[in-house]
C-alpha cells in the first residue's frame, strides 16, 4: 500500500465538533477500504490567503494515510460531494513524518514566544507613569 498525506479545509462557520465528525468520516472511508489512518492532526481555524467561496478562514485537518490508490480515489470523490469542505489536496509521500508535523511545531513555538505557557504575557516590570493625556499631546506639538 502507498502512503499519502490528505489535507482538507472545512468552512469557517462549522463548530469544532462538526470538523471532528468530518475527520472521522474521512477516516471511516479509508478504514472501510482496507486502509489505515496513521495520524490525524487538526491545525485549527486559520486565515486563508484569499477568499474561497466567500470564506476568509477555514478549519485545516490533515490525515496521514496508508492505503491503496482506489481508496484515496473514493475518499476524494466523497470529499468533493461534501458541501462543508471547500478545498482538499492529497499528496503521495515516500515516508510519513514522525512526531508532530511542521504546522503543529510552529503553533507550539509561537505559543512559547507569546508566553502562553506561563499563563499570559510575561511581566513587563515596573514602568513609569506616562502622565495625563493632555501633557503628552502638548509635548508632541
Amino acid at each position: 500500500m502507498a502512503l499519502y498525506e490528505h489535507v482538507f479545509l472545512a468552512r469557517q462557520d462549522l463548530a469544532q465538533a462538526q470538523v471532528d465528525a468530518l475527520a472521522e468520516f474521512a477516516s471511516k472511508i479509508v478504514t472501510d477500504g482496507s486502509g489505515k489512518v496513521m495520524k490525524t492532526e487538526n491545525w485549527g481555524l486559520r486565515s486563508l490567503a484569499y477568499k474561497i467561496a466567500k470564506n476568509r478562514k477555514a478549519h485545516y485537518v490533515m490525515l496521514e494515510i496508508d492505503a491503496p490508490g482506489t481508496v484515496v480515489a473514493e475518499l476524494e470523490r466523497q470529499i468533493q460531494i461534501n458541501e462543508d469542505i471547500i478545498r482538499y489536496m492529497t499528496v503521495k509521500v515516500d515516508a510519513l513524518e514522525e512526531g508532530p508535523t511542521v504546522m503543529m511545531r510552529k503553533s507550539d513555538r509561537d505559543r512559547e514566544r507569546r508566553g502562553d505557557r506561563e499563563g499570559g504575557r510575561p511581566d513587563r516590570g515596573d514602568r513609569p507613569d506616562r502622565g495625563p493625556r493632555r501633557d503628552r499631546e502638548e509635548e508632541s506639538n
